[in-house]
């Protein structure tokens, strides 16, 4: 059945549809075959092939350049890309050595302000040693002066009780030969 209208169409084409002799005008086929002679002709003449080609060879030369120009870029790109990435790196690696010797200075200065206080710590223990030390003569001496005061006030009431004017007069007189003796 295929093939059957395949022959059909091939005969019931624009050629069979001519009639007459083929070098007459009146022949559609010999008409259109000058007027595409006639077309090739003009178009020969006018050298159009060539400046199509030229035209084409234009086109090829500006997308060539285009090529290259888009090639010269991209390997400029590459090389800003490549200097930002190292850039990037040393930037990433200054600031981690920034952290660290921010971290080692912290410590540092925690250990610094640990000592200062174990030594302020220890200062203070030592001042309120001193103040309790102080406290405590200064009482012990406050006790003896009242004892030694209680002591002479009871001293005195036993001699003046027990010792007559003579007996004063002697001690006296001993006291102050006791003094000469020291004083040359």
């Amino acid at each position: 059945m295929k093939k059957l209208t395949l022959i059909l169409i091939a005969l019931a084409s624009p050629a069979f549809a001519a009639s007459g002799p083929f070098f007459s005008l009146y022949n559609t086929n010999f008409v259109v075959l000058l007027a595409f002679l006639l077309f090739v002709g003009v178009i020969t003449y006018l050298k159009v092939p060539g400046k199509l080609m030229e035209l084409l060879d234009q086109r090829a030369e500006g997308i060539r350049d285009d090529l290259n120009e888009a090639k010269a870029l991209r390997e400029e790109a590459q090389t800003i890309l490549a200097s930002y990435e190292r850039k990037q790196k040393e930037v990433q690696e200054q600031a981690d050595r920034i952290v660290e010797t921010a971290k080692h200075e912290a410590a540092d200065a925690a250990t610094k302000a640990r000592e200062n206080l174990k030594a302020s710590i220890e200062r203070r223990l030592a001042a309120a040693e001193d103040q309790i030390s102080s406290a405590k003569a200064a009482a012990v001496k406050d006790v003896r002066d009242q004892a030694i005061q209680v002591a002479v006030a009871a001293a005195s009431d036993v001699i003046a009780a027990k010792m007559t004017a003579a007996d004063g007069n002697a001690l006296v007189d001993e006291a102050i030969e006791a003094v000469k003796s020291k004083l040359h």
